[in-house]
């Protein structure tokens, strides 16, 4: 019996790439119509950021989370919803006081999960990761990630470990040997996010071998990597996230018009490796979520 391997979708993310594609969906609307069609194309994950309607801008506006979340329960399927808490750790210092951040982009732990709370996901994302993330620097002291783990293990929440790094993994496997998270641990291994771990077969092979033994864990490559990490991630064993929020293309010149389309070219990368394309049911056992 060949494997089945999941597809997580990454709808929208917070990048500043609304300039770039048109098709990067913005509205609470469009968020939710954009997942379910990426649900219908084989995602059995959905990974939901919100963005301010009428900007694009990142934001953590509960009532935007909770009009996409209504939206997608409201259509009556199986797709599992996995939201960010990555928003809040971002910090680029002021050049007449580096104590101070240069913009909005920091808060509290409590900030950055309140919506989780409320809304009670399957999954939610938590970045165990303090490193240079392009111009500026991305924050998640120990303290502020075990904070987090704590009050979404006690809401029944099961957090995606996004890594970007090897120092990464040690922390997260430090915090896991502290009985943090359950069983079975779930990570996300993120790759050629500049300046983290690149997006090459090496870099997977020795995240991968840094893992715990009974971990599961998911991969992506960014940018012109993004395809090629599905493949990479399938024949490692792992398995794979697509979506906008880490690439806006389907090919060099050629924007995405959504993410169905890259969730159908994962799904067909996966069953031409000799894989199968995972229902939500059977990620939901694989995941220990269930």
């Amino acid at each position: 019996m060949s494997r089945p391997v999941i597809i997580s979708c990454a709808v929208t993310g917070s990048g500043d790439t609304t300039g770039t594609s048109p098709h990067v969906p913005v509205t609470p609307r469009q968020i939710a119509d954009d997942a379910l069609a990426a649900h219908a194309a084989g995602a059995a994950v959905v990974h939901i950021h919100v963005r301010h309607p009428e900007t694009g801008a990142p934001s953590r506006d509960i009532t935007l989370y909770r009009d996409v979340v209504n939206r997608i329960r409201a259509a009556r399927t199986e797709v599992i919803l996995n939201l960010t808490t990555g928003i809040g750790g971002r910090f680029s210092p002021d050049e007449t006081d580096p104590n101070r951040n240069a913009s909005p982009g920091m808060a509290r732990p409590e900030d950055r999960m309140n919506h989780v709370l409320d809304l009670r996901p399957e999954i939610c994302s938590l970045d165990v990761a303090t490193m240079n993330f392009g111009k500026h620097a991305f924050v998640n002291t120990p303290d502020h990630i075990t904070r987090i783990a704590e009050a979404v293990r006690a809401a029944g929440v099961k957090p995606e470990l996004e890594v970007f790094d090897l120092g990464h993994i040690a922390l997260a496997k430090f915090l896991y040997a502290k009985g943090l998270f359950a069983d079975p641990p779930y990570f996300q291994l993120c790759l050629g996010v500049p300046w983290g771990a690149p997006a090459t077969p090496e870099s997977m092979h020795v995240m991968k071998s840094m893992l715990p033994p009974n971990a599961n864990w998911s991969a992506f490559g960014v940018g012109a990597q993004h395809f090629p990490a599905v493949a990479m991630s399938v024949v490692n064993g792992g398995h794979v996230r697509v979506g906008l929020e880490d690439s806006l293309y389907m090919a060099k010149g050629e924007l995405a018009t959504g993410n169905a389309p890259m969730v159908a070219r994962a799904a067909r990368i996966i069953r031409d490796i000799g894989a199968d394309v995972a229902t939500p049911a059977q990620a939901r056992a694989i995941l220990g979520l269930t």
